[in-house]
């Protein structure tokens, strides 16, 4: 476990020296992390609509999924209260936007140094996407520049800089397809009402 311990799992606290057990927070009691409630198909289409447009009106989401707008409305706000919805952003298309250069980086670093190297991340230009993945390598970025040169210049200055990245690999993206795009012509034009 590289970086948070396993839900329910028990943790260890060093204590003048020694290492003690400290058990998991029992479920319900004062403290411990509310578990996610179950969607029913109401909140996934909810979910499926607003990922097509976020910009979706609750007079349109109720409509197309057939519940009243309280109800929508009541539906979309504990989505986000439960973290299920994270925020509303733009899906850019980024040669247009002036980042016509996309790679994935895997990197290999320093064995429990996970932190440290997702924040140096954060902090470079262009990064788009951090994991922290299991397999041959440690760490998936994908990462936006204008052009190869400014991408060349990210991948052997800025990142290969980092003391606790090991080696690097870079892999350019010829071309990409977002899934949740709707398509040619976009989606329907949504208006708030």
């Amino acid at each position: 476990m590289p970086d948070e311990q396993m839900a329910g799992a028990g943790t260890e606290q060093v204590a003048e020296g020694r290492a003690a057990a400290v058990p998991p927070v029992a479920p319900g009691a004062p403290g411990a992390p509310v578990p996610p409630r179950p969607l029913d198909p109401v909140d996934r289409s909810i979910l499926r609509l607003l990922q097509s447009d976020g910009r979706a009106s609750i007079r349109s989401v109720a409509e197309q999924v057939h519940v009243s707008r309280a109800n929508a409305y009541s539906r979309i706000n504990r989505l986000i209260d439960d973290g299920v919805i994270r925020g509303f952003t733009a899906r850019v298309n980024h040669e247009r936007a002036g980042q016509g250069a996309s790679a994935y980086i895997t990197l290999k670093i320093v064995q429990n140094s996970w932190r440290t190297v997702r924040e140096k991340l954060r902090e470079l230009p262009g990064a788009a996407h951090i994991a922290l993945v299991s397999g041959d390598f440690d760490v998936l970025l994908l990462v936006h520049t204008p052009d190869n040169r400014t991408l060349r210049e990210l991948v052997l200055t800025r990142l290969q800089a980092i003391p606790e990245v090991l080696s690097t690999r870079t892999l350019l993206v010829f071309e990409e397809t977002d899934l949740l795009d709707p398509g040619p012509g976009g989606g329907p034009a949504l208006t708030e009402d």
